[in-house]
């Protein structure tokens, strides 16, 4: 997705999708590539990390478990 930086505000930047003028995402500036000025266009990826997802369900199932034993 593309988008431009519309304007920071603070420490948050309004970004407006390219595809869609309606769509409007408000990020921490600090995420922004350094430089990154109002007006620029940015692309913005967001993907699932199944992996990662994975781990962090046995992780959890993990402790359930451990908080269970202990009744």
């Amino acid at each position: 997705m593309k988008a431009m930086i519309d304007r920071i505000e603070g420490t948050i930047a309004v970004l407006i999708s390219c595809e869609d003028e309606a769509v409007r995402l408000n990020l921490p500036a600090v995420l922004l590539p350094p430089g990154t000025r109002e007006g620029d266009i940015v692309s913005l990826s967001i993907e699932r990390d199944t992996e990662a997802t994975r781990a962090a369900k046995e992780r959890v199932s993990g402790l359930i478990g451990k908080l269970s034993q202990r009744k």
